[in-house]
């Protein structure tokens, strides 16, 4: 999964990327570690892959990770080429989905590139300059399948979806909002427009201030906004993801506790992004290896299976199935005693996996 983050200049983009993106992972060998100038691998946190690989003494522990795009910054006028322009939208296009960091903390010692700190308005900014570099594209699709379409009846289908996206962007709204069946879907993907891509709009509070919630008047308002366009909203400071980072494990916890917050900011953006996205996790276990792996919601055996490996899902036989908590809590987390108690299921290739289930796949090829 890929996640860009964007933002105006001194909203606090570059401290949250290079603070989540530095901290030390709890899974040894997937530290959060910097791939690129730009670029930072994150581990998912999940505490289940710390058990299992307890448990099977495994010799190796992978979780699911996500790759985050700290975007070049952008600046109003971007979709006409100011600032980076084109450079910054086509990095926007590489992306599952955008992370928009807002400013919503007062700090006279940083100026706000348009004077005072107004969320709403910056929310308006990039998004106008998305639906500009969007609405330009389709304005040339459509022209183009205006003319294939007096000889070919077959792309009217295509033209009407195509000018019905027209019509919203011109409303000054994403292209996100609107429904498409699966077969426009298919054609969408193609595209990669930028106001298609899921939103997560993250307030940006100030340290003190982070116990308001979603009470802070700030946050509130983009609150309400994200309500609109079908978008989430995760509140963070960036400023305690910065000093977490410099902590331990037990460390970071004691603090959290500290500041009455469940989890860190990071945990609650990637919990949110998978959300988002439709994602969940499926687990492998054993001496070798205990593993997370990312799939879509909905996902058949036999298709998770190919998300291992291609042969195992070619040559799929039969998936020995048990999920996290029965193993936990009806066999204490022993596969024997789960199996002599009837725990452990058999399923066929049709069976939709669930978030938390503990596979064993059966092939043969």
């Amino acid at each position: 999964m890929k996640l860009g983050i964007i933002g105006l200049p001194n909203v606090g983009k570059s401290t949250l990327f290079n603070a989540i993106t530095n901290q030390k992972a709890e899974a040894a060998n997937y530290p959060f570690c910097t791939i690129d100038p730009n670029v930072g691998l994150v581990s998912v946190p999940d505490k289940r892959l710390e058990v299992l690989t307890e448990i099977h003494h495994s010799k190796k522990t992978v979780p699911a990770v996500i790759e985050f795009y700290d975007i070049a910054g952008l600046v109003r006028g971007a979709s006409k080429g100011e600032g980076l322009g084109n450079k910054f939208l086509s990095n926007i296009r590489e992306v599952n989905a955008i992370v928009h960091v807002l400013r919503c903390f007062e700090d006279e010692n940083i100026v706000h590139v348009d004077g005072q700190v107004d969320p709403l308005r910056d929310i308006d900014t990039i998004q106008m300059e998305l639906i500009f570099s969007d609405l330009e594209i389709m304005e040339r699709r459509a022209e183009r399948l205006t003319k294939q379409a007096k000889g070919d009846k077959s792309v009217l289908g295509e033209l009407a979806m195509t000018k019905r996206i027209i019509a919203t962007l011109e409303e000054g709204k994403p292209a996100r909002i609107l429904d498409f069946t699966p077969e426009e879907e298919k054609i969408l993907r193609g595209m990669q427009l930028l106001t298609t891509k899921p939103m997560i709009y993250v307030a940006n509070v100030a340290e003190e201030e982070v116990e308001k919630g979603f009470e802070h008047p700030y946050v509130a308002k983009v609150l309400e906004c994200a309500g609109e366009e079908d978008a989430k909203v995760v509140i963070i400071s960036a400023k305690i993801e910065e000093e977490i980072s410099e902590l331990n494990l037990e460390e970071k916890e004691e603090f959290l506790s500290e500041l009455g917050l469940p989890s860190s900011g990071l945990d609650r953006l990637i919990e949110a992004s998978y959300d988002l996205l439709g994602l969940m996790s499926f687990l492998t276990t054993g001496e070798d290896e205990t593993r997370a792996w990312t799939i879509q919601k909905g996902t058949k055996a036999v298709d998770a299976a190919g998300k291992i490996h291609s042969d195992i899902q070619r040559g799929f036989i039969r998936a020995e199935i048990i999920s996290y908590p029965v193993l936990m809590e009806e066999a204490n987390g022993n596969m024997v005693t789960a199996k002599e108690k009837g725990l452990v299921r058999l399923e066929g290739k049709e069976y939709i996996m669930q978030e938390g289930d503990i596979v064993l796949f059966r092939f043969n090829v």
